[in-house]
């Protein structure tokens, strides 16, 4: 038998597209991530970070300053002495000056190579943080994800359960013609089909719902059939690698930094200047025109103020420092104290799982015996419908714990971050 090649290449895209059109849980959380409005504050916070940079570089840069007066004095400067033939104007009261004065900074102290620290500090401590609020949107993913699951389960069960009572409904109709059943019995069965139909219903609506968020989560249409069901894992790493560590991490980083600028900010500042103006007087007080001038020079300039507050500045930001270790001792106490809860649940359901199987078979062997005891006559239809809901409920506990595990190792996955 030949198989055109065409064919083949056919089926192979349609499977690579159904592969592909799976979502994982972890797909999910990325997709929901990147969809969210806050994802834009990265760029937002990475521009903010360049032209803080810039502007500090350009400290470096000379500063150039222009100033300009006029004045009236009501009284000048005069030569108190008087000489034969020799007359000298005096200075006029009305005085004007234009100043154009560049300043070149030669060691700042290393203020400037400090504020761009500051900067970059400042700036992974705002990104860790939009981390923080990133992350939240996990178990939001996470409910959604396995909720969707859980229905879809529940909707498969609960069809299993109809077909049961479907053909339970046959039996009872030929029951009653054999003289074994009444119309009663035969109300009691359609009342448990209606029953089912009626959770049918709300069950479709719930993962209705629940698909429309995640749609809405993650920017794009999903389906029931779409998300695959993650393995199940036996091993758990416990080590907590939460993205507030790193927050933490950041912001005392960000005060260490601004410890070294009380340094610098302390240390005295040298530089060079050029001034060029005119004036009436300009640099020769004696006369009395607009004049041109220029100085220029080196300038040693060292501010003592600063001395008197720097060490309980230093030791403020300590403080702020000895309060993130404080902060950071909490929430690794808290979030143990949930990682213990948690792998406890794991634990417990585990062990339900255990039994799950013998339930069911044991369940599935009492609803039969009833079934052949109600048609021999020793048993009521009504008796018998309740071991079938209880057999129902049986296969419907098995899958609610093989969910709330799959749930409970995400949740401890979101809770360490690994």
């Amino acid at each position: 038998m030949r198989i055109n090649r065409g064919w083949l290449i056919f089926a192979s895209i349609l499977w690579s597209v159904a592969v592909n059109a799976q979502l994982t849980v972890e797909t999910c959380q990325q997709k929901a991530r990147e969809n969210y409005p806050l994802i834009k504050r990265y760029e937002l916070i990475g521009k903010s970070k360049e032209y803080n940079l810039t502007n500090a570089a350009r400290g470096y840069l000379p500063q150039v300053a222009l100033s300009a007066k006029a004045t009236y004095q009501s009284e000048v400067t005069e030569i108190p002495v008087k000489l034969p033939g020799l007359e000298i104007d005096g200075l006029s009261k009305d005085q004007y000056q234009a100043v154009v004065e560049v300043n070149q900074a030669i060691w700042d102290g290393g203020v400037i190579n400090k504020q761009k620290k500051i900067t970059k500090a400042s700036s992974a401590v705002e990104e860790k943080q939009l981390e923080v609020d990133l992350y939240t949107l996990n178990e939001r993913v996470n409910d959604l994800f396995f909720g969707i699951l859980l229905l879809n389960e529940q909707l498969k069960q609960n069809a299993l359960l109809q077909d049961e009572l479907k053909r339970n409904y046959a039996e009872v109709a030929s029951y009653i013609i054999n003289g074994i059943a009444n119309q009663a019995d035969l109300d009691a069965v359609k009342v448990n089909q209606l029953n089912a139909i009626q959770k049918q219903t709300e069950l479709e609506a719930l993962r209705t719902a629940y698909q429309e968020m995640l749609s809405v989560m993650i920017g794009e249409m999903v389906k029931s059939d779409d998300l695959l069901k993650p393995a199940l894992r036996e091993d758990i790493d416990m080590q907590i690698n939460r993205p507030e560590l790193y927050l933490m991490d950041a912001q005392y980083n960000q005060f260490e930094v601004q410890k070294s600028m009380l340094t610098a900010k302390n240390l005295p500042k040298l530089g060079a200047f050029v001034q060029g103006g005119i004036g009436n007087p300009g640099l020769n007080m004696l006369k009395n025109e607009f004049s041109p001038y220029y100085i220029a020079g080196l300038k040693l300039s060292w501010n003592f103020g600063g001395l008197y507050t720097k060490k309980n500045d230093r030791r403020l930001l300590e403080t702020n420092q000895s309060n993130i270790d404080v902060q950071r001792e909490t929430f690794l106490f808290n979030t143990g104290l949930q990682l213990t809860q948690q792998n406890n649940e794991v634990e417990k359901i585990r062990k339900l799982m255990q039994n799950d199987d013998e339930i069911i078979r044991l369940r599935e062997n009492i609803r039969k015996a009833s079934e052949v005891k109600v048609r021999n006559g020793t048993l009521t239809v009504t008796d018998m419908l309740r071991d079938i809901t209880a057999e129902d409920q049986a296969r419907q506990d098995k899958l609610l714990h093989e969910v709330q595990l799959l749930m409970t190792i995400y949740e401890i996955k979101n809770t360490t971050n690994n």
